[in-house]
């Protein structure tokens, strides 16, 4: 099928979002809203892109390109309905003659197969498609209205809406798709004699019926076009994105031993035979490879956990963590911007930021890399099969030689070469029966 241009409504601010941040910007599974659409919108192939924002909505733009480097961005300078934004954003694909896809930003949980069966219906000779709905509950809808062929003659907002037709449980999704020839004939016509003076883009079906054009309908689960208008509707739409996101991992080889506990970005990558214990969060930008085991309260983001590596309990791996094969990083460990290496072991109560550990080097519990000065941060380096003792600090810029040891409680604040034992401690004095005597006064 033909190559299709979509065209993103992402101009309202959403005031029952109550928030100073633009509504498409909110983010479910890790994901703003607007990223979610485009997402859809990139796995079909679109021939161009084109985002109506707001004045005065930078970010809202900027995350449309960060989305899609080609996308193009047009701006509704006065909110004045759909009909509006979709005519601000027609410069930018002039020329363009295959289907135009108009959709909104603020509905996240809409598929690539949608998409594509709304495209199709418009390359298979339709010049106007609506996409609709079953809705469980009609009430407040636009209902569909269809002659006995299944061509749609009339969208009918429910208020205007007769006894017979309020049974009509086929819903108006709002997101339509059009022949390039037929927006631009139909758009112009669209006036705003209606109660609040905006100009809609469904009275686009009317005005094409009665020019004898083929109006068609495609259908989806109501869910996908569920828009997203306030905090309740965003923490449902999550709810939903979840039980996808953890369907696909199980499906593609990994064990959540609670799904309903563990929490996923949209962008998650859990290899086969991947273990997950329970209330588990995973955070933009995690990849768990093939056989690792992730117990329960951890936290990932922005990390890459290798193949059989152990993680937690409690365990927190920031943005730069890279945890090698069959490594171990235990309860209470935090690692940030650090490599640990094949076998090496991080158990207990640690802190490892800004640092490599050697292949197989020992942490001990209570251990912390020093790794920021209250300016810069700086690298630690401790070698390969290097034992560090517990409860101690590594001021960096440091290195820890290959085979080194570091007694238990020292602070390191110069190199240790390769095989040497490193110890800086206060020396232990004892006052024998300075207790006793302290308890009689």
């Amino acid at each position: 099928m033909a190559s299709a241009a979509y065209i993103v409504l992402a101009a309202g601010m959403g005031t029952r979002m109550k928030s100073s941040l633009p509504k498409v910007l909110h983010k479910i599974a890790g994901r703003s809203l607007l990223a979610h659409v485009l997402t859809s919108v990139e796995q079909v192939d679109p021939a161009e892109v084109v985002v109506v924002v707001g004045p005065d909505m930078d970010a809202v733009a900027e995350e449309a390109l960060n989305c899609i480097e080609t996308a193009k961005i047009a701006v509704q300078t006065e909110r004045l309905g759909t009909a509006d934004a979709a005519r601000v954003a027609l410069p930018q694909i002039e020329g363009f003659e295959g289907p135009v896809l108009v959709l909104f930003g603020d509905t996240p949980l809409i598929t690539p197969d949608t998409l594509a069966a709304m495209r199709d219906r418009v390359s298979a000779g339709a010049d106007l498609a609506v996409l609709g709905f079953e809705a469980a509950d009609p009430k407040g809808y636009g209902r569909l209205l269809r002659d006995g062929e299944g061509n749609l003659t009339a969208i009918r907002e429910e208020k205007d809406a007769s006894d017979e037709e309020r049974k009509v449980t086929l819903c108006n999704s709002g997101v339509m798709s059009f022949a390039a020839s037929a927006l631009t004939s139909l758009i112009g016509r669209i006036d705003n004699k209606n109660s609040q003076n905006e100009f809609y883009l469904t009275d686009a079906v009317e005005l094409a019926s009665a020019d004898g054009l083929k109006v068609g309908v495609a259908t989806c689960p109501e869910d996908e076009v569920m828009g997203i208008n306030d905090r309740v509707q965003l923490a449902e739409a999550e709810a939903i994105t979840q039980t996808r996101l953890r369907h696909a991992a199980m499906l593609g080889g990994a064990t959540l031993v609670a799904p309903e506990s563990t929490f996923l970005s949209a962008d998650t990558r859990l290899g086969s035979d991947v273990v997950v214990e329970p209330h588990v969060v995973f955070g933009p930008g995690a990849v768990v490879e093939d056989g690792a085991h992730i117990l329960s309260f951890s936290h990932i983001e922005g990390s890459i956990v290798r193949e059989n590596a152990l993680i937690g309990p409690y365990a927190r791996l920031r943005p730069g963590a890279d945890i090698g094969q069959g490594s171990k990083v235990g309860n209470f460990v935090e690692v940030k911007k650090a490599v640990v290496e094949a076998g090496a072991k991080v158990n207990h109560l640690t802190y490892i930021g800004d640092a490599r550990v050697g292949e197989k080097a020992n942490v001990g519990a209570g251990t912390i890399t020093c790794n920021y000065d209250g300016t810069s941060k700086h690298h630690t380096d401790i070698g390969a099969g290097a034992f560090i003792g517990s409860n101690s600090a590594l001021i960096a810029p440091v290195s820890i030689g290959d085979g080194a040891y570091v007694g238990s409680g020292s602070v390191i604040s110069k190199d240790v070469k390769p095989g040497s034992l490193a110890v800086s401690r206060a020396k232990q004095v004892e006052k024998e029966n300075w207790a006793s005597g302290k308890l009689k006064k």
